[in-house]
């Protein structure tokens, strides 16, 4: 690590108060020149840092940069995580998966300011502007049949489900399978990808991405989304996205932990909106109508069709409203 990012590091851990120059110079075992060289290169980057004579040097509350001690200093002694912060990547999903096949350890994290070619399911695209969200991938290497693939995503899905409302204070909702709604608009995806032994049916490792609209960007949403697309907060202001960041990668491992007892079941049931109500089954390129009924102990959606018939959906693309 630099003496940049160790600089950095100490202001994050000291963010409420101001550090010397000498004293960061101290521990960090360089000049006092070199502390000041790496505060003007972090302002340079975008660090608000204040400087006080014969004080030092406090880095504002309105910082929103992610940073990995940001990030670090809302997650639990003893966490397995070893992040990465991208100032612009393509889709964290593809560095991860990357890293993952060099032998990245499962815990190993990427997360992005920006992201140029955010993916989703089926092939769609994330707008993921810069400063305006979370967008993190999480390397696992779980012990699980690649026909289980559903419990990662839903285990995601719970989680940063109840880490926008602890943030936040938002009600937040899940669109089987992968989607989360605030005030009736997406908020947020998950994207779950992985490479499988085919002898074993087994992952050799998984990738997770989820991706969060923390702020509105600034200029606004594409007009293909404009109308379903959200944000969690009118202002996103201080540290709001280290926080995020955080509380979804520590209730993520939580539940991962103990994946196949599925005990996030009944959380993830209570959340899912579309039980109880007509939807539009989307599969083949064709569109049909039904009604969501109930979800399976493993996930899939049971819907009623007009011939009052009954359908387990392991996957697929549903909404609401006409065909």
């Amino acid at each position: 690590m630099g003496t940049k990012d160790q600089v950095l590091r100490m202001l994050e851990d000291q963010r409420d108060r101001q550090v010397s120059g000498a004293r960061l110079a101290e521990e960090l075992g360089v000049t006092r020149n070199a502390v000041w060289k790496a505060v003007e290169a972090l302002r340079a980057e975008g660090y608000v840092i204040d400087a006080a004579t014969n004080r030092g040097y406090r880095l504002a509350q309105e910082n929103d940069l992610l940073s990995p001690a940001s990030i670090e200093r809302f997650l639990p002694d003893g966490h397995p995580f070893g992040i990465t912060v991208r100032k612009r990547v393509g889709s964290t999903n593809a560095e991860a998966r990357r890293r993952a096949l060099e032998g990245a350890p499962e815990g190993a994290v990427v997360v992005a300011e920006e992201q140029t070619a955010g993916r989703g399911r089926l092939g769609k695209t994330f707008y993921s502007p810069a400063g305006a969200g979370v967008y993190l991938s999480v390397v696992l290497r779980p012990r699980l049949q690649a026909d289980a693939a559903q419990y990662l995503t839903c285990a995601a899905a719970v989680s940063c489900a109840q880490a926008i409302e602890a943030v936040t204070g938002e009600e937040a909702l899940i669109k089987w399978v992968n989607d989360i709604f605030c005030r009736g608009r997406k908020v947020a995806g998950i994207l779950t990808e992985g490479v499988v032994d085919m002898e074993s049916g087994r992952f050799e490792h998984a990738v997770l991405g989820m991706g969060v609209n923390v702020r509105v960007p600034a200029t606004g949403f594409p007009s293909e989304i404009a109308d379903v697309a959200g944000a969690v907060c009118d202002e996103a202001v201080g540290v709001l996205r280290s926080r995020l960041a955080a509380e979804m990668l520590a209730r993520f491992w939580s539940l991962y932990e103990n994946l196949p007892d599925r005990s996030f079941y009944d959380e993830y049931r209570r959340r899912c909106f579309l039980l109880g109500q007509p939807i539009v089954v989307t599969r083949n390129g064709s569109r049909v109508r039904a009604r969501a009924v109930d979800l399976t102990e493993d996930f899939k959606l049971v819907v009623e069709l007009p011939d009052k018939t009954r359908r387990e959906l392991p996957h697929g693309e549903v909404s609401t409203g006409p065909a």
